[in-house]
């Protein structure tokens, strides 16, 4: 049994079964992350506690007693969500030595499931990034070419799961960061409905457009993840309280040759315009032709104001940011310098303990929120924001679905965009309305460059309609073997 290539789901029903124990499996994944995380810098710490939880696991299967959905299945989690008793840094000195009191509210539920927390994933500092370029503990590569990055700020965590050190993830995402590290790897990454997952215990980067979601080989590994994490949670105040599906039962597979009939997709025009590149428009062009052939009515849609996206983007993030991270003062729990009175330790922490990105965002941010400045700048966007919600709202009443490239290009070079700020932000351009509308969204590979490295189709969907998400990447997933596909090193 290659354990490696096999999807979440599949070691789920081997472990059932008692084909595999969960001591085995666990270990396995411990000895890849071993062998392996050196070249790839996946990870930025490993749990000494796995192999124990395993065995607790392995002894009440073996009782009778009932374990959890999961039981046994090894997970990754981004560095930015508390785990008790495991290091939690965020990707930053200022945090390199805070270990939470407390888990997040995701990783409660996973250990209600009984799933095994292996360890935690490399991400760029506080989330601020779209390549993973920025964390304190170095640059994390992507598997289909170390030279190449894994995207951000969820690159850990995309790149973990391509390589085979864990068959599930989790990551956050604020304006892309689930969806285009996972386009760049060739994996599944779902950033649910805005308030579907709780956000307690997940440090804030952008609290009104930060959301938690799986990062995975399939769709239906996905909808397993999502089964366990998703649903209302009392201790966060955006936590939606509508009714959870079946996430599982909506990709259940559809009797007759046309699954998705009925299902109406519109291809966004925006999303095809200049500073695309030819052979990402290609690939996904012609993912339209396996979802007609299943089915689907494909339709053209408008988002006019996504092109004001990325700009908006970067007033709202970086605005709530300052106000966040405002906390990390020296006093308190976070790295401290050593100064001769209060103001210069404030300032010295601060300097010492944030990189050159998170200081940038700290500064734009409190910047668009002084006086004088809030009405054109905070003001402005948050109006503008709105405005790109209402395209949502108009197109999906024609439209079921809205489809587009995830990413304007192809995984880029390791240190291409250092010095071109706003190429590095161009990055995220088609994937931040979802985020700055709160509607859920889904990439899927759909493709390979000439160069051999992954293309990535995202599907965004009206708000809590995440089975309709969910059902249709399955169903392409179905009829294509993209997501089967790993990098030869």
């Amino acid at each position: 049994m290659e354990l490696e290539t096999l999807t979440a789901s599949e070691i789920v029903k081997h472990l059932s079964t008692g084909e595999l124990s969960a001591v085995e499996c666990t270990r396995f994944y411990l000895d890849r992350i071993k062998s392996f995380d050196g070249q790839l810098n996946s990870f930025i710490s490993v749990s000494e506690l796995a192999i124990e939880t395993a065995e607790k696991i392995d002894v009440k299967r073996a009782a009778g007693k009932p374990v959890g959905q999961l039981a046994g299945l090894p997970i990754a989690i981004k560095d930015g969500i508390c785990t008790a008793g495991l290091r939690t840094t965020a990707g930053s000195k200022m945090l390199e030595d805070f270990v939470p009191p407390y888990d997040a509210t995701i990783v409660s539920r996973l250990n209600d499931a009984d799933a095994i927390v292996i360890g935690k994933t490399n991400m760029d500092e506080f989330a601020m990034g779209s390549s993973t370029e920025n964390s304190f503990f170095g640059v994390a590569k992507n598997p289909w070419n170390e030279q190449h990055v894994p995207g951000g700020s969820s690159g850990g965590s995309a790149a973990c799961v391509a390589g085979g050190l864990a068959p599930v993830a989790i990551g956050s995402d604020t304006g892309g960061s689930i969806r285009q590290p996972a386009a760049f790897c060739g994996i599944t990454g779902l950033k649910p409905t805005y308030g579907r997952v709780s956000r307690y215990g997940l440090i804030a980067f952008a609290s009104s457009l930060d959301q938690i979601g799986p990062m995975t080989s399939t769709v239906e590994d996905a909808a397993l993840i999502m089964s366990v994490i998703a649903g209302h949670d009392s201790r966060d105040s955006t936590s939606a309280k509508n009714e959870l599906p079946d996430f599982l039962n909506s990709i259940a597979d559809t009797v007759g040759s046309k699954p998705l009939a009925g299902i109406r997709i519109g291809v966004c025009q925006e999303h095809f315009e200049a500073g695309l590149d030819s052979e990402v428009e290609s690939a996904v062009r012609e993912s339209t032709k396996v979802f007609e052939a299943l089915g689907a009515e494909i339709k053209h849609v408008r988002l006019p104001n996504t092109k004001f996206a990325v700009a908006t983007y970067y007033v709202v993030a970086p605005c709530e940011a300052s106000s966040n991270l405002s906390r990390y003062d020296g006093v308190r729990y976070t790295h401290r310098a050593a100064a001769e009175d209060l103001e210069q330790m404030y300032c010295e922490t601060r300097a010492e303990g944030f990189g050159e990105e998170v200081k940038k965002r700290i500064m734009l941010g409190t910047h668009a929120l002084s006086s004088g400045y809030y009405d054109a700048y905070y003001l402005k966007a948050s109006k503008v924001r709105r405005l790109i919600k209402q395209d949502y709202d108009l197109a999906f009443e024609s439209v079921d679905l809205i489809l587009g490239p995830t990413t304007p290009t192809p995984a880029f070079e390791i240190g291409q965009h250092s010095q071109d700020p706003l190429a590095m932000y161009l990055a995220d351009i088609y994937t931040v309305s979802a985020n700055l509308a709160g509607v859920p969204a889904i990439s899927i590979p759909c493709g390979l460059s000439g160069s051999g490295l992954p293309i990535g189709l995202q599907l965004q969907a009206r708000s809590f309609e995440e089975a309709t998400l969910l059902k249709t990447a399955h169903q392409f997933q179905q009829a294509t073997d993209w997501h089967q596909r790993r990098p030869q090193a």
